[in-house]
C-alpha cells in the first residue's frame, strides 16, 4: 500500500495532531533502544552508507549513483547494497542500470556476497538505522525544501530519529536546488560543529529531448515532488499543472488516463521522472516523456577526498 505522508508533518511548527501523537513517538523511540544490536559488525570491505532521518525523498539513490560513478572513474571497484523491498522496484532498476547491486532481506547477507566478489567499496542505499553494521562512513541526506518538517519523530512528524543524532554521523548532504542553505548550515553546525556538510543540485541531462516552448503537465510519485517541479521550472519548462502521488506509487491505468485527458484538454505535453517512468504500463510509455537528471555536487573535489 502506498500512503501519502500527512501534510502536518511538513508544517514549520507542530500542530495539534502532532502533539496528540507525541506520546506514541516517545514510546516508539524508547522501544527502539531495546532492539539495537550492541556490537555492530565490520566487514573486509569499505562501507559507505547513504541514508536519511527524514522519511521520504532526500536524494539517497541519486547520491549513491553519483558516488559509484566517482569511484568507478577512480578505478575503485564499488557495488551497491540494498535491503530488498518489494515496492522499491524503481530504485532497484536505477541502481542495476549503473552498477552491480546486491540485495537481500538482510543487508548483512548482501554485503557478504559483495565481499566474496572482492569488491573494494560497498555503497549502501539506505540503512542508517540498521545497527547490525559498523559503517566506515555514514552520510545522512536531507532535502533543502522539506528539511526536518515539523521537527518531530514518527508518527508525530517525519523524522526516524531525533535531529540531535546528527552528532553521530560523519557527513550531511543537502539535496535540491540550493534553497535556504546558509540558514540550514547554521542549524546543522549548532548541533554538530564537526560534521562535514556538502550540497547537491539536480540538473537535467536530456533537455534536447524537449521543446520548452510547449506547455507541460508534470507528475511524480517520489518523496521530493516539489524539488522535481522546482528543477524543471528553473530550466524553463512551462508547467501548467502538476500531480503528486505517494512515494513508490504503483500507477493504475486510470491514474494515467486521467492525466492524458487533462493534457488533451489543456493542449499540454506530459513529463515525469525516470523513476516514475520505470513504473508505468509499457502501453502508455509513448505518450509520456521523462526527464533524466544528474546530481551535481558543489565542491566535488573536497567531497571526493572525503569519501576516498
Amino acid at each position: 500500500m502506498n500512503l501519502k505522508k500527512p501534510s502536518f508533518w511538513d508544517l514549520a511548527t507542530p500542530n495539534i495532531f502532532a502533539y496528540l501523537l507525541y506520546p506514541l513517538s516517545l514510546l516508539i523511540q524508547f522501544i527502539g533502544i531495546f532492539f539495537r544490536i550492541s556490537k555492530p559488525k565490520k566487514f573486509g570491505i569499505k562501507t559507505i552508507c547513504i541514508g536519511n532521518i527524514y522519511v521520504g525523498g532526500t536524494g539517497k539513490t541519486s547520491l549513491s549513483l553519483k558516488i559509484n560513478k566517482i569511484l568507478t572513474q577512480k578505478k575503485i571497484r564499488s557495488c551497491f547494497v540494498k535491503k530488498f523491498y518489494k515496492n522499491q522496484f524503481d530504485e532497484q532498476k536505477l541502481l542495476e542500470k549503473s552498477g552491480k547491486l546486491y540485495m537481500s532481506s538482510k543487508r548483512i547477507n548482501a554485503i557478504k556476497n559483495a565481499v566474496l566478489a572482492k569488491y573494494e567499496v560497498a555503497i549502501f542505499d539506505d540503512g542508517l538505522q540498521d545497527r547490525s553494521i559498523a559503517y566506515d562512513l555514514s552520510i545522512v541526506c536531507f532535502n533543502n525544501i522539506n528539511w526536518i518538517g515539523n521537527g518531530m519523530t514518527l508518527p508525530a512528524g517525519p523524522l526516524r530519529e531525533n535531529i540531535k543524532n546528527l552528532k553521530k554521523y560523519d557527513c550531511l548532504f543537502l539535496n535540491g536546488n540550493l534553497e535556504n542553505i546558509n540558514n540550514l548550515k547554521n542549524i546543522i553546525f549548532n548541533i554538530n560543529p564537526e560534521i562535514k556538510v556538502f550540497f547537491g543540485k539536480y540538473e537535467p541531462t536530456n533537455l534536447d529531448d524537449f521543446d520548452r516552448n510547449e506547455k507541460y503537465i508534470a507528475f511524480s510519485g517520489i518523496g521530493n515532488h516539489q524539488t522535481f517541479i522546482a528543477m524543471i521550472k528553473n530550466f524553463g519548462f512551462n508547467i501548467i499543472k502538476n500531480f503528486e502521488f505517494p512515494d513508490h506509487y504503483k500507477y493504475k491505468n486510470e491514474d494515467i488516463k486521467k492525466i492524458l485527458i487533462e493534457a488533451k484538454k489543456l493542449n499540454c505535453k506530459i513529463i515525469t521522472t525516470e523513476k516514475d517512468y520505470l513504473r508505468l504500463d509499457v502501453n502508455l510509455l509513448d505518450k509520456i516523456k521523462y526527464i533524466k537528471s544528474d546530481l551535481k555536487i558543489i565542491d566535488e573535489e573536497n567531497f571526493i577526498k572525503f569519501i576516498i
